[in-house]
Formats: structure tokens, C-alpha cells, sequence
């Protein structure tokens, strides 16, 4: 610790040289090895934000369509990495499909989610597109006289995305609600447009006016005022559909909001809830309701573990026996894929397996006749293989002692090693009172990008760690009885933050790792005038973790601008070479975070900041949290959607409830909700107590408002 605090001194006089760190441990993962893996397939060809993959019905080449609006094919053998143009549409494409009589009639559909030469979405339309191959074309290409426009419909923030001939011979859509976010448009459960929707079409018989028909079964045809074309609604935004081969119903990999990503399988008229629900869960509860009762999703994911999900197929090749029958999907965000198996008798799920974490921006899978099982990387433009994880694969052992990572040369001293850099902040989120130490490792080459947006995360190269050490004082107010409980460390790899948590043993001499799912733990704390205390600490597991350290919120906390800038410490780290990118400006020119507690501060500044470090890392746009709100350091109170709006869910029992009642605190619900715990209560996790003080400023906040609402 004291070399430390001398780099620290020494920097802020411009002497100081960054220390490198090379005692790190914490390499690989305390889990066991997942069966599978993801290997890089046809290394000779890389794409430019590829979105869809699907093999030739007539050959063995690979058909990529890129987001933009591309689409090419290649040949697998090919090592010269030739891309032939089977497409250049002009406009955005999300996926494309072949006609089941490809080989005769050579159709293909495509889904165009936008026109690229148009500036913004208002305007835009979702359109399907049918094409035919161009006679004799070798490479293949599709001739742009044929062009069909089957059917559109204006496009937004999701737009779903797949157009596929089902195996009752209709041409099934699948769309998005059509908003950035949260059903402002309140289609989800709207019959009458045709966002949010599995649409089912006739092309084979078109009717007058258009190219499609409706068929006569659709379960909304006389339905009054609905779009007949519907045949299932409630989705909030089905990235990748593909049907069942053994009942023919389309399984759906619907991308959520806040909280749950889902699988579903849709039927003739079901209802998946969005927005009434998202998955099984509440989110506007209190919205109209479609005509058909609600399906649950076959699985849900929680945000922890998957924030992008990406649909799959129902394995059916020979190259892995043990999936064969079993529904395989993934995540975008996490890179992670699983499989299940489903029974359709007793609508229950009777296996459910993670297959393997990976770095992959997993944008489609597509399946080869080999039985490959093919991952498009939308960010580095790769193919990716699916293969089992060899036997024998190299695990390194994991420190399942706090010693063993390499951040501490003495642990019962809690003296960090060489080039571990401690650091504080100027609004601690709240945890329960406790006493929290910050620190920061970089491996000797990796280094930090600078953001000088107050609230923009700084990134990290692979290999950094940030350490939270907690303590309580086991006596109330009696630093002497202070004892360290946790300490949580966040470690990027391979370009993924990964969290872990080390509970202290009681002589203070280590800590251990805190097993996967985490736990609670009582301690008994002595409080002035000689009473105990009973105060349960939550151990997060390894997924809520990163419930906080989401990718809104950065992943990273307290390492920004806003929070950084005190006390010379951004100075410290331009001198110690830390930054890629130092800032331009001295210290003193960028923006700083206030004290929420100093009183002598604005109160508006001070409850923005309290909102950002304890709020914002959820209730922000895709950040999490079940509500319009928008409390992020960046925008203004005024456009917060806080104050004097209705909550869009539980009123707790308020009456004429706002989430801020300018000038009435009894009917603010965000009050309410800060200072109650168990159901309901905010922060939602990884606390236990009420935070008395911020209670105290939202509420002296509040009292003012009149002054300030406008």
C-alpha cells in the first residue's frame, strides 16, 4: 500500500514511472471446461458486419450477407478466399432465405430493415424482398429485374428480422416493435399494424393489389380491426427464427429489454407478452391486453448471462450424435451458446446444457449438410466453427485463494503488489455502510483508452483487473473492530469482463473464492448503547456481478472522469503513462462529480450524481431497469421522465402516486423504493440496509422541486 501512495505522491510532482504489475494469477476460469468450443472456419474470407449465413441448396458454397446490404458466397475449398456478389441491394439486409423449390424456381427472400441512403428512421420501411436466380450465372448472382416487393411496413429501433417459407408452403415474418425501446408505440399487444408480429403470407397466391394472399386460416382474419397477415404477436424483437422439423412451429429467439432474454415457440395465434410482460415477468402490466391469452417462453435468460440472444436451429446432422434432436442458440453480447431439448407432449424442457463462453459477437448461426454448425462474428467479420473442446484442453488453475491472485504481497496486511493502483472516488455507491478500498492492475503492456464524457467509462485492455476490498466495523463507529468481509474482482478477458467475489476468513489472514451462486452471510454487529445488530452481507454471485457491471453502465464503475477526477489522480495516471490517449486539458478543466452529502454543493447536481452511480447503471437506455427513466449524469432532470410522471408499474400502494411528487416526498415512488428492502426496494441488489442519507437528499430534493420543476 505505501509504495502506492508514493507513486501517487510522486506522480502529482511529474516523477513518477508506471510500476508494471507481473504477479498476475487470474487467468482462465474457476469452472470446469465447457464440452464445446468455437473455432475460427475458412480463415481466407472475413466480411464487413455479416448478419446471415446459410449454405447453397445447389452446392457446397457459403452464402454471407453482410448488414449493409451485401450478399456473397464462396466456396469453402477455395483458398484464395474469392467472395463472389450474389446481391448488392442497395439497403440494409438482416437475413435472406431460399425457397424450399430453390432448385426449380430458384426464389430467394430477403429481409431489408432500411434504406441506407435515407438519414434517419422516419420514413424508413421493413421491406421483403423476392429475387430469382439469374439463369446460368456461374458464380451464382441473383438478377435485380426480378425483384419482388412482397410486403413492407415501417421500420424503427427493432425491427426483428427473418423471412422464411414454412413447411406448410406460406412465407413466414417475423418483425420487431418498431421503437428504441420500451413498446412506446404500444404495438406489442396492437392487432392493428404490423409490428411486433409473426406475419403469414400466401405468395404463391397473390390477390389483387398485392403479392401475397392471406390464407383462410390465419387466426385473425375476422378478427375486427386486427391485420389479417398476423399469425402470433407479443414479440419485442425476434432476431433468428427456424421451424421445429419434428412439429413444423417456428422456434424464436426474441431479444428483451431490461431484464430477460427468451426462446419461444410460437403457434397459430400465440401471444408472447411483450409488452404487457417481458418473458414471465411484469413490465407494463397495466397496458391492454391482445385477444389471446399469454405464452411463456420455453426459457428465459436473466441479464447476467445473456443480453443479445441470438435464435438457433434443432440440430439434425451426424457430426455431434449427442446434440442431434436438441435446439442450439446463443448470445450476441456474452458470446455464450446452450442447447436444450424440449418436449412437446408435456410442453417442459427436459435438458438444458451450456456448450461454451466465447468472444464471439454471435450475430446467426447457420448449419452445413456435413452437420457443421456455423457462427457469424458480427464484429470481427469471422466464420466460426462449433467443435468439441479436445480432451486434455489446458485449464489453468484458477486462485481459489485471494493470496494466489497476484494482486497482494501480504494479504493480512492487505499490502497490494508491485504496480496495483489504489484509487478513490467522489460518489461511492452504496454498500450497507461499509468501509470500501479501490484499486486498479494493469498487465505490464495493457493500457487504458481516456474518456472525458464525466460519466463515459474508461476501457481497459485484456488482462485488467479492479479490485473492492469491503470492511465493517464489527463495533459500530470503532475503526479497531474494522474487519474485512469481501473482496470483488473484475477481470477482462479475452474481451469480456468476468466478476468474482473472495469472502475473508475470520482471523483475517485470507480470503476464499465465493462459490458460483453466491450466498449471505449474518454478521453481528455491536452498536452504540451496547445492542447487537444483525446485518446480512450478500456475496453476489459470479452473474450478478455483472447484473451491475453491465455493458451500459461500461462494465467498469467508478473508473471515469466524473468519478476519477480529485486529488491528482488523473494527473498520477497521465504521468505513469497509464492512458493511450491522454487528455489534452489539465485536470482542472474536466468535469467532476460532486460530493451528493456536501450541502454547500448544488442539490440538482448533487441528486444527479447520486442517480448516476446508484441508478444509472440500470435506468438508462438498454441498461436494465424496468422503466422509462433515464438517469443517467448526462441528462437533464427536466428530461429524466421523473418528475411528475406516473409509474408505468407498481405503485406500492400509493395513491395518486408519482415517481417524483415535486414538492410531496409520501407520494414520490422512487422515495418509497429507496427506503424499503425486499420486493420492491432500489438499489434491487447487493444491499441490505437503507442508505439514510441518500434517503434524506432525494427526499430534501423532492421538498424543493416547485422551484426547480420547470
Amino acid at each position: 500500500m505505501k509504495r502506492n501512495l508514493l507513486f501517487f505522491l510522486m506522480a502529482a510532482l511529474g516523477l513518477a514511472q508506471r510500476v508494471p504489475w507481473t504477479t498476475s494469477r487470474l487467468i482462465g476460469s474457476p469452472d470446469p471446461p465447457t464440452p464445446f468450443r468455437l473455432t475460427r472456419a475458412f480463415p481466407q474470407v472475413t466480411f464487413k458486419g455479416p448478419v446471415f449465413i446459410a449454405q447453397d441448396p445447389l452446392s457446397d458454397r457459403l452464402f454471407v450477407a453482410e448488414y449493409d446490404g451485401r450478399i456473397f458466397s464462396f466456396r469453402p475449398n477455395d483458398s484464395t478466399g474469392q467472395k463472389d456478389l450474389f446481391l448488392d441491394l442497395g439497403r440494409g439486409i438482416s437475413a435472406f432465405s431460399f425457397h424450399p423449390k430453390y432448385k426449380e424456381n430458384g426464389f430467394v427472400f430477403v429481409f431489408s430493415h432500411a434504406d441506407n441512403k435515407l438519414p434517419s428512421r422516419v420514413g424508413q420501411m421493413s421491406r421483403i424482398y423476392r429475387y430469382r436466380l439469374e439463369p446460368g450465372s456461374n458464380p451464382p448472382r441473383l438478377s435485380p429485374s426480378s425483384q419482388t416487393m412482397i410486403v413492407e411496413w415501417p421500420s424503427g429501433g427493432h425491427n426483428g428480422g427473418e423471412a422464411i417459407i414454412g413447411p406448410d408452403g406460406y412465407l413466414y415474418v417475423s418483425t420487431g416493435d418498431g421503437t428504441s425501446g420500451s413498446d412506446v408505440n404500444n404495438s406489442g399487444q396492437n392487432l392493428t399494424d404490423l409490428h411486433a408480429v409473426m406475419m403469414r403470407l400466401d405468395v404463391e397466391h397473390p390477390e389483387p393489389g398485392r403479392n401475397y394472399g392471406i390464407p383462410t386460416d390465419n387466426p385473425f382474419v375476422n378478427t375486427p380491426g386486427a391485420r389479417p397477415e398476423i399469425w402470433a404477436y407479443g414479440y419485442r424483437n425476434p432476431w433468428r427464427f427456424s421451424f421445429d422439423p419434428q412439429t413444423g412451429q417456428p422456434w424464436v429467439g426474441d431479444v428483451g429489454q431490461d431484464i430477460w432474454e427468451m426462446i419461444e415457440i410460437s403457434s397459430k395465434g400465440s401471444n408472447h407478452g411483450w409488452s404487457v410482460r417481458e418473458g414471465t415477468h411484469p413490465f407494463h402490466p397495466n397496458s391492454p391486453k391482445g385477444p389471446a391469452p399469454f405464452t411463456d417462453p420455453v426459457i428465459e435468460h436473466h441479464h447476467t448471462e445473456c443480453r443479445s440472444i441470438t435464435g438457433g436451429y434443432v440440430y439434425q446432422g451426424d457430426k455431434f450424435p449427442e446434440l442431434r434432436g436438441a435446439y442450439i442458440y446463443g448470445d450476441y453480447e456474452y458470446g455464450k451458446m446452450w442447447a436444450l431439448r424440449y418436449n412437446h407432449g408435456s410442453k417442459k424442457v427436459t435438458w438444458h446444457k451450456e456448450l461454451l463462453d466465447s468472444n464471439v459477437k454471435i450475430a446467426s448461426f447457420g448449419v452445413g449438410r456435413d452437420g457443421s454448425f456455423y457462427a457469424l462474428d458480427h464484429g470481427t467479420g469471422e466464420i466460426f466453427e462449433l467443435e468439441r473442446r479436445p480432451p486434455g484442453t489446458p485449464h489453468p488453475a484458477f486462485p481459489r485463494k485471494l493470496s494466489q491472485t497476484g494482486l497482494f504481497e501480504n494479504v493480512r496486511a492487505h499490502r497490494t503488489a508491485a504496480g496495483v493502483i489504489p484509487y478513490s472516488i467522489n460518489a461511492p455507491f452504496w454498500s450497507d455502510g461499509a468501509r470500501k478500498e479501490r484499486f486498479v492492475a494493469l498487465p505490464p503492456a495493457a493500457k487504458a483508452t481516456f474518456k472525458e464524457r464525466p460519466d463515459a467509462a474508461w476501457e481497459f485492455d485484456d488482462g485488467a483487473v479492479t479490485v473492492k476490498s469491503f470492511s465493517l466495523d464489527m463495533e459500530e463507529g470503532n475503526p479497531a473492530s474494522r474487519k474485512y468481509i469481501e473482496t470483488r474482482v473484475v477481470v477482462k478477458q479475452e474481451n469480456h469482463w468476468v466478476g468474482y467475489s473472495y469472502i475473508w476468513n475470520d482471523d483475517q489472514s485470507d480470503a476464499t473464492l465465493v462459490r458460483a451462486g453466491g450466498f449471505d452471510k449474518t454478521f453481528k454487529i455491536k452498536e452504540p448503547g451496547g445492542a447487537v445488530r444483525k446485518q446480512s452481507w450478500h456475496y453476489p454471485s459470479r452473474n450478478e456481478c455483472m447484473f451491475c457491471h453491465s455493458r451500459a453502465a461500461g462494465f467498469v464503475l467508478g473508473l471515469n472522469t466524473g468519478q476519477m477526477n480529485r486529488e491528482n489522480q488523473i494527473h498520477a495516471l497521465v504521468q505513469a503513462g497509464v492512458f493511450k490517449n491522454p487528455p489534452a486539458q489539465p485536470a482542472a478543466q474536466l468535469s467532476a462529480y460532486p460530493d451528493p452529502f456536501n450541502a454547500t454543493a448544488d442539490i440538482d447536481a448533487r441528486v444527479k450524481t447520486y442517480l448516476q452511480v446508484n441508478c444509472a447503471m440500470c435506468h438508462v437506455s438498454d441498461g436494465g431497469g424496468n422503466s422509462l427513466m433515464e438517469l443517467g449524469y448526462r441528462t437533464p432532470i427536466a428530461k429524466a421522465r421523473l418528475i411528475d410522471e406516473e409509474p408505468t408499474h407498481e405503485t406500492l400502494g400509493i395513491e395518486g402516486a408519482r415517481l417524483v411528487k415535486p414538492g410531496d416526498p409520501s407520494k414520490s415512488v422512487l422515495l418509497r423504493r429507496i427506503t424499503r428492502r425486499g420486493e420492491y426496494q432500489m438499489p434491487p441488489t447487493s444491499t441490505n440496509r437503507v442508505d439514510t442519507a441518500g434517503a434524506k437528499l432525494i427526499e430534501d430534493w423532492i421538498r424543493q422541486l416547485p422551484s426547480h420543476a420547470n
